[in-house]
């Protein structure tokens, strides 16, 4: 096929299937030659069956439109006449080939089988680093105006100049990374062969190699880290402050709307305190107060006058990027000598460029998954300097190929392998070793802390944002979850001696040296183990539906949840449980041996390489990891209290079994840990004290108060002017079980709210299965589509996803529940009215909080009260702060729960958040208020 002809098609539809009689009703097709559109085309068909209103919502088409179009056999013959000797090219090739094909079919035509080129597959693989890969976001991206979405020759045109610029990407690609995707081409959607060979051949008569380091056949793009210069700091902090912050100050200068916050100012100096004087900090700052900014002034001051790396934590990977791509690059505008702040991640972030070259080379366990996701990393590795996987998006099971490739595969990097200078992790650390600020995730500063400091570089001083957030963090990394479904996972890619897994995979190569080795013995002892899990797994099951039976406090619904512990279970039922564990532990210890074995045997075998080693050493890693899980889940030591429960999945098969522990309490481990070790710990969130005390989180990460230093930042907005709350007197009370009349009330009272605010609503539950009936109830009750209906979990897509549909339509409610109620901004008048449907508290019944609050009770004082109630009004501070985020929103809370008007607690949670005016009336009545406040 001659590379100058390429037609690219888009078809609208009545439906998304040929199969269920859908029909194209409209074509566009434009033509390309030698790299230049030179032809374009639309036509409406008349598909003989009305168009579904929700296809003329999304495309204008009406039946109007198409009722005098001619049919698809009438321009058949055109169509393929305009195919002839081209490509065919369409952003998702199956859909609209497979719709083209099956209309040439049904009018008694011949198939097209041109070579094809599937835009959404090459834009996955060239331009790795897009947000999203749908036709009009990928336009936005790369800066393509797209004039009409979901019309079919605007569609076409836009695909057509994704795929020239597609074209121009491939053929400026180094020779190695085009030579390795010709090697994968075969099993892509799109034929890529031709195009492949020609971009070669043009790379083999250029220079291009300058700007890439090629190391056996990967080209790879690493820059070399400039000497750092030597700074003196002369001006005194306050004189440093001064030149930011103050009239005239670099601030002003470099923010077009700067707006003099005093807080901002006033938590940078509490921040340097604390530093000078070798204290921890708690800094409560409001939204508003602009806190990164507050932080990075005094870290980078601190850091470059001592000479010392101060660390910074967040809880979110979404502020790790916000801090490096737009709070740094402010603050390096702001300040008049260079900085140097990077962000550092645990190994399984980082490629290893070693084990993608063993893997790439390696076709064993390759499905159409993996082939796209070695193309898609070959591309990358021409743009990334980190190596950190978060850069782009893999295809779903693209992630279980990355874990095999990621620097935790490598184990020790051998420092006199050629490969030591090219590791991204290892580059990652040795530039953190010079860094001034070093960011990073409350997950891997725990996993430092708790194994001895050997992840992140030696540090005296640490700020955490988002520090509500810690003691849950440590919590969960001194516990452990292990469930059947990953130990079968385990055994599965081990795999018996027959199956091509792992085991076979790395043996086959080595049979002759492995002649006395009785592997008929390996597949008994697979068989045996797998036999053993099933056994205790389906235990457990029925033992919690035997404690439901009996105790009826459990739920009946989706999860149920067992706290268990030899004191809390029969005695019989423990021991034939220990009974089960012993005998695991003892099968997967005969596993261990085994290849323990092979690997000794092996080591003999002239041709053993190191890369076959690994995978040998990582199966006995990761059967010992499960042996030391099940020994501190059932046989505890007795000086950790800890708490064990049992989750088993009653819409699941009986074997949905989840085994976890945790910690009761961390706060002596963090004084040990990390209070006592450092110089000064700065604690900074929207949200760390309840009626303006930070009692509650003091005592939780375990703080003493006499090197302490608290300070409440309060918010420049000015919430009594911007905002109102709502609370309705006249819902049913869910505490006589009215659960179903709650969620419509609730329900009816949001549709009543959007006629107010025009939808641009959030609502936030407490509960998954509320916020789900809720929305098949919302979708009911709505007489016409007129608001766009977005449900977490249930609308596809992920949180920032969901935020930003709910963004790009002007009539929308988004449901949200845990994930939303915090870490979500949307600003301006996307968001008018905040729903917060129950007070956020935890479930009673919830293990970890049951057994907390037994501890307390112990000591004689109230659970609720020292637990419940400040977590529930933290995360109700949290869900508050998502409606103001600037000087000009404004805004409504509808809060459905009247506990916080009618009981003694409800206090607590309006003086924990700004004063506001708090209007207690019947639903109506809210609703003329409502309307007079817009």
């Amino acid at each position: 096929m001659e590379l100058n002809k390429f037609v690219v098609i888009d078809l609208e539809t009545t439906g998304h299937s040929p199969e269920n009689e859908d029909k194209i009703i409209e074509i566009g097709m434009v033509t390309i030659e030698d790299n230049t559109i030179v032809d374009k085309r639309n036509t409406l068909l008349n598909p003989d069956k009305d168009i579904p209103p929700f296809i003329t919502s999304l495309t204008n088409i009406t039946n109007e439109d198409v009722k005098d179009a001619p049919a698809f056999s009438d321009k058949a013959d055109k169509v393929i006449d305009l195919f002839q000797d081209g490509y065919l090219i369409a952003h998702n090739v199956p859909f609209d080939l497979g719709f083209l094909n099956a209309e040439l079919k049904n009018s008694g035509r011949m198939i097209l089988k041109n070579p094809v080129i599937d835009t959404v597959e090459l834009s996955r693989i060239l331009f790795p680093k897009a947000p999203s890969y749908k036709l009009s976001q990928l336009a936005e991206y790369l800066d393509i105006h797209h004039d009409e979405p979901h019309r079919a020759l605007s569609d076409a045109y836009v695909t057509a100049e994704i795929f020239l610029l597609l074209k121009q990407k491939l053929f400026n690609l180094p020779y190695e990374t085009l030579a390795n995707l010709a090697k994968l081409e075969k099993m892509l959607k799109s034929d890529l062969h031709d195009l492949l060979q020609q971009a070669m051949e043009q790379a083999e008569l250029e220079v291009r190699d300058e700007e890439f380091i090629t190391y056996q056949g990967l080209a790879f793009k690493l820059t070399e880290d400039s000497p750092r210069e030597e700074v003196q700091m002369k001006t005194s902090f306050g004189e440093y402050l001064d030149q930011i912050y103050e009239e005239n100050g670099a601030l002003e200068n470099n923010l077009k709307s700067y707006e003099k916050r005093t807080g901002q100012r006033e938590m940078s100096e509490t921040i340097y305190d604390a530093f000078q004087m070798k204290k921890h900090a708690l800094i409560e700052a409001e939204t508003g107060t602009g806190k990164s900014l507050a932080y990075l002034l005094p870290a980078l001051y601190e850091s470059v006058q001592q000479k010392k790396r101060i660390i910074i934590s967040t809880y979110t990977t979404q502020l790790q990027t916000q801090l490096l791509e737009e709070e740094i690059p402010l603050v390096k505008n702001l300040v008049d000598f260079p900085i140097e702040a990077m962000v550092l991640k645990g190994r399984n972030h980082y490629l290893s460029l070693e084990r993608f070259a063993h893997e790439l080379n390696s076709k064993e366990r390759d499905n159409y998954d993996i082939i796209l996701t070695k193309a898609i990393l070959l591309v990358w590795l021409t743009e990334t300097v980190t190596g950190d996987i978060d850069e782009i998006q893999l295809p779903s099971s693209g992630y279980n190929f990355f874990n095999r490739i990621s620097a935790d595969s490598e184990r020790r990097l051998d420092v006199t392998s050629p490969w030591f200078s090219y590791s991204f992790y290892t580059r990652a650390k040795r530039r953190a070793q010079r860094a001034d600020l070093i960011i990073t995730n409350h997950a891997l500063l725990c996993t430092d802390m708790f194994n001895d400091y050997q992840f992140l570089p030696t540090y005296d001083k640490l700020i955490i944002d988002e520090a509500h957030h810690l003691e849950t963090t440590a919590a969960h990394h001194y516990g452990l979850k292990l469930d059947n479904i990953s130990m079968h996972f385990t055994l599965n890619q081990i795999g018996r001696y027959e199956e091509n897994r792992m085991l076979n995979q790395v043996i086959g190569k080595y049979k002759d040296s492995l002649e006395h080795i009785e592997f008929d013995k390996w597949d008994q002892l697979m068989d045996d183990t797998k036999y053993e899990l099933d056994e205790l797994f389906h235990y457990l099951y029925h033992f919690v539906q035997k404690q439901r039976k009996n105790d009826k406090s459990l739920s009946d619904v989706g999860r149920i949840q067992f706290r268990f512990s030899k004191n809390e279970i029969d005695e019989k039922d423990w021991d034939t449980i220990i009974e089960m564990v012993n005998r695991i532990i003892f099968y997967y210890r005969d596993l261990v041996h085994f290849l323990s074995t092979l690997d000794s045997t092996l080591e003999k075998a002239t041709n053993y390489n190191k890369y076959d080693k690994q995978e040998i050493l990582q199966m006995i890693e990761r059967l010992k990891m499960q042996i030391d899980q099940l020994q501190l889940l059932f046989l505890p030591k007795p000086d950790i209290n800890h708490v064990q429960w049992i989750e088993i999945d009653t819409k699941g098969s009986n074997q949905a079994v989840y085994l976890y522990s945790e910690p009761t309490s961390v706060s002596q481990l963090l004084n040990d840990e990390l209070f006592v070790k450092k110089d000064s710990v700065v604690l900074t969130s929207a949200t760390l004290t309840m009626r303006n005390s930070f009692q509650f989180i003091i005592q939780q990460l375990g703080l003493t108060e006499d090197r302490l230093i608290t300070k409440r930042i309060n918010s420049p907005f000015s919430f009594k002017d911007q905002v109102q709350v709502l609370v309705p007197n006249d819902f049913p009370d869910i505490k006589y079980g009215n659960m179903d009349d709650y969620i419509y009330a609730t329900s009816e009272a949001i549709l009543s709210l959007a006629e107010v605010t025009d939808g641009r609503m959030l609502v936030l539950f407490t509960s998954y299965d509320m916020l789900r009936k809720s929305y098949k109830l919302l979708k009911e009750i709505m007489t016409e589509e007129k608001y766009m209906l977005i449900g977490q979990g249930i609308t596809s897509g992920s949180r920032a996803r969901l935020k930003k549909n709910f963004q790009s339509f002007e009539r929308s409610i988004l449901l949200g529940t845990s994930s939303f109620w915090e870490g979500v901004d949307i600003p301006g008048k996307d968001l008018s009215c905040l729903v917060i449907v129950r007070l956020p508290f935890q479930p009673p019944d919830h293990p970890v909080y049951e057994a907390k609050a037994l501890e307390i009770k112990e000591n004689h004082k109230n659970a609720f009260m020292e637990l419940s109630l400040p977590n529930a009004v933290i995360k109700f501070k949290q869900g508050f702060g998502r409606l103001i985020r600037s000087t000009s929103d404004r805004g409504i809370v509808f809060i459905c729960d009247a506990r916080i008007v009618k009981a003694r607690y409800g206090k607590y949670f309006t003086e924990s958040i700004p004063d506001v005016p708090v209007h207690y009336d019947s639903t109506h009545a809210l609703l003329s208020k409502a309307k007079e406040w817009f």
